[in-house]
């Protein structure tokens, strides 16, 4: 695990980085803006299984830090490297071996991500954010309570895949240094990998809304 998240630091850095020294004539438009941003989320998984029905939002948080590099006087790109919840919270009713399970459980899964992003700026204050993120699962869990059991535990992260992948978009509104933000994240990847996993989950995929607070440091 410490190897992935020193991965994906490295990456977050080469990504900053290279766009920073990319083309210094561009660059030299502007300043490179640096950051932090935390804030609420909203996750939920797009489920397509007949056995979970009542779907609701998991409300989590994240927090990290961003660079922006623009590229000229109304664009940039914006890396970002967060914590990010995610997750749902759903009951089920499923069959396994020929034996009814019913219950309510409330996945959580816990993730470091990387999104980059393109940035249209609308004058000063405001920001259009589009792109990629991709994002390493470090840990896994679920509350339950039903006929799987009553409680909280640690779920094997190899029921699921370990890299997730998606698009995201949204919006900042900057107050001098400060910003708050909205943005709305969809999922590409299964987050099921195992047989178990798939029964309840079929094609789950993820899906978060997030609003942010955040601070420029320069």
């Amino acid at each position: 695990m410490k190897t992935s998240i020193k991965t994906l630091l490295a990456a977050a850095v080469l990504t900053a980085g290279a766009f920073i020294t990319s083309s210094s004539d561009t660059l030299a438009q502007g300043s490179v803006r640096t950051g932090i941003k935390g804030g609420l989320n909203a996750s939920s998984l797009f489920y397509d299984s007949q056995g979970v029905s009542n779907k609701n939002e998991r409300i989590g948080f994240h927090i990290g830090v961003f660079a922006q590099a623009p590229i000229g006087d109304f664009f940039a790109i914006q890396p970002e490297l967060l914590y990010m919840t995610k997750g749902s919270l759903a009951d089920y009713n499923t069959t396994i071996l020929g034996q009814n399970f019913n219950g309510r459980n409330t996945l959580k899964l816990n993730y470091a991500e990387l999104p980059v992003l393109a940035t249209f700026k609308l004058g000063q204050a405001v920001e259009l954010q589009a792109g990629p993120y991709v994002s390493y699962l470090l840990n896994s869990n679920v509350n339950s309570n039903g006929d799987f059991g009553i409680g909280s535990g640690a779920i094997n992260r190899d029921n699921f895949n370990k890299v997730d992948y998606g698009l995201a978009g949204g919006l900042n509104i900057y107050f001098g240094k400060a910003f708050i933000g909205a943005r709305y994240e969809q999922g590409l990847q299964r987050i099921a990998d195992s047989g178990a996993a798939r029964t309840l989950l079929g094609n789950a995929k993820n899906s978060v809304g997030l609003l942010s607070v955040g601070f420029s440091l320069n």
